[in-house]
C-alpha cells in the first residue's frame, strides 16, 4: 500500500489586489499591521455634511463614497473606504487645522464624553459591506495651559478631536470605551481583519518588503 503524499497548501493574496483609498498616513500604517499588499489612492469626494446628516450616517455616507469613487475606476480590485466623525452632544467635531480651532474643540470636550464613529466599507465590483466601530472617549477636564502645552507639544491639527491617543494625546484622557481599539485612530482592524478574510485574503501576510510598500503606499492621485 503507497503512502498518501500530504498536499501542502500554499494561501497567498497575491492574485488579489487591494487599494487603500484614502490620504490619511495613520490609515496607512494600520493596514501594513496585517501584512497584506496594497496600494494608496487618494479618493476624490466631497466631504460637506448634508442638511441635517446625523453624525454616525455622515461617517457612513463619506467611507463607502470614498471607496466607490475608487473602486469605480478599479472594478477588479478590493477598494477600502474609512471616514471618522466625532460627536459632542450630537454636533460634529471634525479635524481643526489650526492651534486655535484645536484649542476650541479641546475647551469645548474637557470634562466631557465623545463618541467617535469610524466608520469601515469593504467595497468591490460585486459586493459592498459598510459598517461603523463606535469609541467612546472621556476627557480629563484640565486647564487651558495644560491643553496649550499638548497641542504646542504634538500638533494634532490633521486629527478629529484634537487629540492623538496613540501619542502624547492620551494624557488627556480620562477613559476609552471601544470594541476595536485601533478605530479611534482611524481604522478599525479587527472588523477589517473580518471583512477581508471574508472576503479571501490571507491574514497575517507575509513579512512586506518594507521598501516595495513604501512605494505602493505613494498616494496616487
Amino acid at each position: 500500500m503507497k503512502a498518501s503524499k500530504k498536499v501542502q497548501v500554499v494561501m497567498s493574496n497575491s492574485a488579489k489586489k487591494l487599494i487603500l483609498a484614502s490620504t490619511s498616513i495613520y490609515r496607512r500604517e494600520l493596514l501594513e499591521r496585517l501584512r497584506i499588499p496594497f496600494d494608496v489612492i487618494s479618493p476624490k469626494v466631497d466631504e460637506a455634511p448634508l442638511p441635517g446628516e446625523g453624525t454616525l450616517d455622515l461617517a457612513l455616507r463619506l467611507a463607502k463614497a470614498k471607496a466607490a469613487a475608487v473602486a469605480k475606476d478599479h472594478p477588479e480590485a478590493w477598494v477600502i473606504g474609512s471616514d471618522q466623525v466625532a460627536d459632542l452632544c450630537g454636533a460634529a467635531i471634525g479635524k481643526p487645522g489650526n492651534f486655535e480651532r484645536a484649542i476650541a474643540q479641546l475647551q469645548l470636550m474637557r470634562g466631557s464624553t465623545v463618541t467617535f464613529h469610524t466608520a469601515l466599507c469593504l467595497m468591490n465590483g460585486k459586493t459592498e459591506t459598510t459598517l461603523s466601530i463606535p469609541t467612546k472617549v472621556a476627557f480629563r477636564k484640565l486647564s487651558d495651559e495644560v491643553l496649550e502645552a499638548y497641542l504646542h507639544a504634538e500638533e494634532p491639527y490633521d486629527c478629529a478631536g484634537s487629540a492623538k491617543s496613540e501619542g502624547l494625546g492620551i494624557s488627556l484622557l480620562e477613559a476609552i470605551q471601544s470594541d476595536d481599539p485601533t478605530a479611534l485612530i482611524g481604522l478599525p482592524l479587527i472588523a477589517l481583519s473580518g471583512l477581508l478574510r471574508e472576503a479571501g485574503f490571507v491574514i497575517p501576510g507575509k513579512k512586506l518588503n518594507t521598501a516595495n510598500q513604501q512605494n505602493r503606499n505613494l498616494i496616487k492621485k
